[in-house]
């Protein structure tokens, strides 16, 4: 009989629910404890999975030497002392995105990872779409050619998240540019093969989110907290060491032609170009003077990829098998973003470390 691994959750109030149904569905996991500041949403949480133990304080789970692995739910803050935290107890550590809201803080879960052994990802549920994982295997296999130049945007409209953990520094440490930019950045970073980042010229900036009467539609929708003081707006123009560049937009309040959300990629390459989500590539011939465009088919995920990536995650675990999510590659997107911010202070390009 293998093994199952016991997981213990920190943090219950919102996306620790995606990630449940990929617990119970691996076959090699058990969520056996869920810890949570707020006593009320905690239990609520534990009676509707089942999960037999519960606590407001995270080192319950950190001296539990039954649990196996920790999933750290929580706002942006508190996700490096409590993973970092976790290793040392001797636990594999799954992250929510991001991994830190600081380069600095990325390093030192790194070093923390290498010093436990234990296993450390980030939950970057974007790469376990099918789709991508489809247009990735196509770029992999030279599909594109040399990625020289990408666009990329995740722009929503009216669609600010309205809970503390989002739009307050002392929890989030930054607005719509490191929550949802941090799911764009990841993904192109990743479909153009981690190149690594040399300077930034960006800005991260509150718009819209300031003027009377703004509101959002989701999260039970109503009116823009006043609490609210990061930002709502980001863009930047980044360049890579091997020369190649992007241009990347975020928003959660943008004047933007769309209901919900407007995620899309451009990719731009010697042999061809592609777009995602729509898995198009497009190619000429030279020689005859001819142009194609081509669409992926595509086969119908059988899993949410929120679930999917606590699967993934488990079967490295049991394979001791590498990151499916490296905490390096999660560090040079942290980069990035906190190169907008630094942008943005400063006024000016800023060359990254």
């Amino acid at each position: 009989m293998s093994k199952i691994y016991k997981v213990g959750i920190i943090g219950v109030g919102g996306i620790a629910r995606t990630h449940m149904p990929g617990w119970n569905a691996s076959g090699i996991t058990e969520v056996v404890a869920a810890c949570d500041i707020a006593p009320a949403a905690l239990e609520k949480f534990a009676a509707e999975w089942k999960i037999p133990f519960t606590t407001t304080d995270a080192t319950d789970l950190f001296r539990n030497r039954d649990i196996d692995i920790i999933d750290v739910c929580t706002p942006n803050n508190y996700h490096a002392p409590l993973s970092i935290a976790a290793m040392e107890a001797g636990k594999h550590v799954i992250c929510e995105k991001p991994l830190a809201p600081t380069p600095a803080a990325i390093r030192e879960m790194i070093a923390a990872r290498d010093r436990t052994g234990k296993l450390l990802m980030t939950a970057q549920h974007f790469r376990f779409r099918g789709s991508a994982r489809a247009m990735k295997a196509e770029i992999d296999a030279g599909v594109l050619g040399d990625v020289y130049h990408a666009r990329s945007w995740m722009l929503r409209r009216s669609a600010a998240p309205n809970r503390p953990g989002f739009i307050m520094k002392q929890h989030a440490s930054g607005g719509a540019c490191i929550d949802i930019g941090v799911h764009i950045l990841d993904l192109t970073l990743w479909f153009m093969g981690n190149p690594e980042p040399h300077s930034v010229t960006g800005v991260a900036r509150a718009e819209l989110a300031h003027q009377p009467g703004t509101f959002t539609t989701i999260m039970g929708g109503g009116p823009i907290p006043s609490e609210f003081d990061v930002e709502d707006f980001a863009a930047a123009f980044v360049r890579f060491k091997n020369g190649a560049t992007l241009v990347l937009e975020v928003s959660w309040l943008l004047h933007h032609d769309t209901q919900g959300e407007d995620m899309q990629m451009w990719l731009y390459g010697t042999k061809a170009g592609s777009h995602w989500p729509k898995c198009e590539i497009y190619e000429s011939n030279y020689a005859t003077r001819q142009q194609y465009n081509r669409t992926l088919k595509l086969v119908a995920d059988t899993m949410e990829p929120h679930a999917l990536e606590c699967v993934e995650f488990a079967r490295a675990v049991a394979a001791g098998a590498p990151s499916p999510v490296p905490a390096e590659q999660s560090l040079q997107v942290l980069t990035i973003l906190d190169g907008i911010y630094r942008s943005q202070a400063a006024g000016r390009e800023i060359v990254l470390d």
